[in-house]
């Protein structure tokens, strides 16, 4: 998520569309901080429901002929499959679509989350101290995220068996276990009390991909990398190895893309552990 929008076109557009959204769904935005996601495609900002009660709006734009799809329908189906999680997850509350000048427009009020995230970046960047508690919460909900029953697929095989062998230099681990992940598991959508947010991507995955995913964006914080491996026994081990090389994989494309460069040494290192295991 970023605190600012890419250029003044999207800006205009996208808050346009976003007062549009909450008059249709009889909720009042407010004032407040507001977040846009990659390249301006979303924008979310505090609301409220007919009713007073604090919300969240955001609005997610595509081309009108790319508005379908597992991304688009995340947070609906997710909200279907696992409700607010025992208060770990904002529950939705409405949906809205409108398509206008060929893009598409989703917007989703849901419940509104006070507690910050715990990163601007998905990146870590500094050190945390989270009591023994928020990771107890953390391994829990994602234990039950994973024996959620889905066809929603968040990694291919057929990815895992390009990527893996391209970035990682070894041939894809056979997955022991496929289970049901977050799949964007990163600084900038947890919270503390745990909350986990943006549930766009959420589906099968090899068994320890949102613990890999975590261990990734920890890279840079040594502390906080031993304290998610404690926390996930299977990094490190043989059922966790296809999740750790997948999520090395994505990550070294990022980079030779030019994204998360202040990864790329220690993405490596890891990539060279991998092919020693």
């Amino acid at each position: 998520m970023y605190a600012t929008p890419p250029d003044p076109d999207t800006e205009r557009r996208m808050r346009d569309h976003h007062a549009r959204a909450a008059l249709a769904l009889d909720a009042r935005t407010e004032s407040g901080s507001e977040f846009w996601g990659w390249v301006g495609r979303t924008l979310g900002a505090p609301a409220r429901t007919a009713a007073g009660a604090p919300a969240w709006l955001r609005l997610v734009s595509a081309p009108e002929n790319k508005a379908s799809g597992k991304l688009r329908d995340g947070a609906l189906d997710a909200q279907h499959a696992f409700g607010d999680l025992d208060g770990h997850r904002p529950a939705l509350l409405a949906v809205r679509d409108a398509v206008d000048d060929g893009t598409a427009y989703r917007a989703e009020l849901s419940v509104r989350v006070y507690q910050p995230v715990l990163s601007d970046d998905p990146v870590l960047q500094r050190g945390l101290q989270l009591p023994d508690s928020w990771w107890a919460d953390l391994a829990g909900t994602l234990e039950k995220v994973a024996a959620v029953d889905t066809d929603r697929v968040a990694v291919r095989q057929q990815y895992m068996d390009r990527a893996i062998l391209e970035f990682v230099g070894i041939p894809a681990p056979a997955v022991p276990r496929w289970t049901t992940a977050h799949a964007d598991l990163h600084w900038a959508n947890v919270t503390a009390p745990l909350r986990l947010l943006d549930w766009e991507g959420w589906g099968q995955a090899p068994e320890g991909f949102d613990a890999a995913t975590l261990y990734a964006y920890s890279l840079l914080q040594e502390d906080v990398t031993a304290r998610v491996r404690d926390a996930f026994p299977v990094l490190g081990s043989p059922a966790g190895l296809a999740a750790e090389a997948t999520v090395c994989a994505q990550l070294l494309q990022t980079v030779a893309r030019g994204d998360n460069l202040t990864l790329e040494d220690r993405l490596r290192n890891w990539a060279e552990e991998l092919r020693h295991r």
